[in-house]
Order: structure tokens, then C-alpha cells, then sequence
């Protein structure tokens, strides 16, 4: 899929609030080897290496534009702990074992995390540390209609959409529980004030929609969006001040190697 850093920034603040909410809960240690696993833009690896000068960091992104601004907004002469690297974060396994893997708002695109989440405690040192966010909000309006339309009309062959990739916080428990000496599993709904004349579709349209866009072009893709536009404005109203509430809920996970 083509990411759009332009458009994925368009909501910078509320995107990146959850992983500097992760980030803070991350235990103080000296950690010297660090990845970011999807890192997009790049933004919170660099305050990842902030918070950690001395340790080299890694981030990690198969999306090139994406990769484009991170180096852009971090020089090497100015970072240079940064190490960008572009590759598909299924299938990676670390060089050498990690104090910190972090993935912020990533880890959801991937399928199997029954193995995927025991593969990543793997690659950690003793003690070393996972820290990941994924949105847990498919229930609702905004991907509900998306799946909804995607499945009417003459595109519904080509658009393919993930129904429920984030598994449950007692199945996340389930699987990594006996496999780590501390396991932190919480969730929290962040209510977004959106301004705009179609704010929710702006948002979907830098992650959830890529799919769509990837699938449907000219008329054919002007339809849907004005369709999908038309029922999320029914369900996410103006306020009376002509503002937009849109609550999304992410899943935390903190685990600690033994």
C-alpha cells in the first residue's frame, strides 16, 4: 500500500499521543539496543532516542515515502544514533538480541499473532522490554461501514479489508503470561475533537482506507468516498460548535523479558 506521510500527518498530535503515552510507561533502564517496528514518519523513534541517547536505534518501515520524511525531519548529522532501515516488518528477526522493541500503531496489519507476539519476546534480551500499541476499534462506525460498503457494488472482488486483526487483552494475556517475568495489558478510548468539513474520512483516509485507494480509482473511487462520506456524517454529527467527536480505542502491551 502507498502511505501518504502528508495525510498521516494531518492529525499528528492524535496519533502519536498513544505512543508517547506508551513511551512513558516504558521502565527507566539502560537500554543500548532499540527497534522501532513500523515506524511511519519516524517521530517517535526520535524521541525514543531521546530518551535513550547512548543506545543505537533502529526504525524500521517497508513504506519508503514514509521512511523519506523520517530521514528528512532527522538528519544523521544531527541523530546520529538513527539508523532507518526499509523492510517489511513480517518475518524480521533482529541481528542481535534487543533491549527495547517498540511498535506504534503497526503490529495490527500483520496476521498471526498467536506466533507473531512470542517471536518478538524471543528477540529480546534478559530483562529487556516489548512496548506496543494497536488499535482496537473495529467495532466500530467508522471500519464497521467502511466493511459495509466494501462488500457492496462492483468492487467488492478487489477491495480486500482485515475484519478483526487485534486479538481480545485476556487473549494477548493467554498467549504471553507464562512467557515473561511482567506482562501489562490496558486499553483506553481517546475522544479526538476533529475540525473539517469531513474529518472522519480525512483521518481513515491516511491508515484504515489504504486498502480502498489502493483498489479503486477515478469515478469509481470518487463514488465510494462520497458514499462512505455521507453515512460517517451521519454517524459522527457536528457538535454546536461545528466540531466532530471521534472516540477510537487502543490496546496497550508491556512485557518484560525473564
Amino acid at each position: 500500500m502507498a502511505w501518504d506521510p502528508q495525510q498521516y500527518l494531518k492529525f499528528a498530535g492524535a496519533r502519536m499521543q498513544p505512543g508517547l503515552d506508551l513511551i512513558a510507561r516504558i521502565p527507566d533502564f539502560p537500554a543500548s539496543r532499540i527497534v522501532d517496528l513500523g515506524c511511519g514518519t519516524g517521530h517517535l523513534t526520535g524521541l525514543l532516542a531521546r530518551r535513550w541517547p547512548s543506545a543505537q536505534v533502529v526504525g524500521l518501515d517497508q513504506s519508503q515515502e514514509m521512511l523519506a520524511t523520517a530521514i528528512e525531519d532527522f538528519p544523521a548529522a544531527d541523530w546520529p544514533s538513527l539508523d532507518w532501515r526499509q523492510g517489511q516488518v513480517a518475518g524480521w528477526a533482529a541481528d542481535e538480541p534487543l533491549d527495547v522493541i517498540f511498535s506504534n500503531a503497526a503490529l495490527h496489519w500483520l496476521d498471526d499473532h498467536e506466533a507473531l507476539f512470542p517471536h518478538l519476546i524471543d528477540q529480546l534480551t534478559p530483562g529487556g522490554v516489548l512496548a506496543v500499541q494497536m488499535p482496537r476499534n473495529f467495532d466500530q462506525p467508522s471500519h464497521r461501514l467502511l466493511r459495509s460498503l466494501a462488500a457492496e457494488g462492483p468492487w467488492a472482488e478487489r477491495i480486500t479489508l482485515r475484519q478483526t486483526p487485534v486479538l481480545s487483552p485476556e487473549s494477548y494475556y493467554d498467549l504471553l503470561a507464562s512467557r515473561v517475568a511482567s506482562l501489562q495489558i490496558w486499553e483506553t478510548d481517546y475522544l479526538h475533537v476533529l475540525t473539517g468539513d469531513r474529518p472522519v474520512l480525512d483521518w481513515v483516509r491516511g491508515t484504515a482506507l489504504l486498502p480502498v485507494l489502493e483498489a479503486l480509482d477515478g469515478d469509481e473511487l470518487e463514488s465510494f468516498l462520497n458514499r462512505y462520506a455521507g453515512q460517517l456524517a451521519e454517524a459522527y454529527p457536528k457538535r454546536a460548535d461545528g466540531k466532530t467527536l471521534f472516540s477510537f480505542r487502543r490496546l496497550f502491551l508491556l512485557a518484560i523479558r525473564p
